[in-house]
């Protein structure tokens, strides 16, 4: 069973950046693609991007293509989100979930372990 812990979220201004960090704890880390979901007040959790376990294939939702970039570090079995030109509708708690399976894939029902989030507000 993995234990999957998210930090970096804050507050930015528009236009800004954070680096968004999931520690993850257990022995199938490296076998298994990682994915970033966010939740919006009032929302339902969407898809924001995933990796596959040795990194080589990512995936991005349309929202966040260009401004977001998803990596992995196998041998520290942590996987980082870097978000750049930070927009108002990004504003979410970000949750970082471990798949099942080891390619990547955008659907919700693939991931098995999540984290607690870390919640990213940008102003206007």
């Amino acid at each position: 069973q993995a234990q999957l812990v998210e930090s970096g979220g804050g507050l930015v201004q528009a236009g800004g950046s954070l680096r968004l960090s999931c520690a993850a704890s257990g022995r199938t880390f490296s076998s298994k693609a990682m994915g970033w979901f966010r939740q919006a007040p009032g929302k339902e959790r969407e898809f924001v991007v995933d990796i596959s376990s040795l990194g080589g294939s990512t995936y991005y939702a349309d929202s966040v293509k260009g401004r977001f970039t998803i990596s992995r570090d196998n041998a520290k079995n942590t996987v980082y989100l870097q978000m750049n030109s930070l927009k108002p509708e990004d504003t979410a708690v970000y949750y970082c979930a471990q798949s099942k399976v080891s390619w990547a894939t955008h659907r919700r029902i693939d991931y098995i372990y999540w984290g607690q989030g870390t919640p990213v507000t940008v102003s206007s």
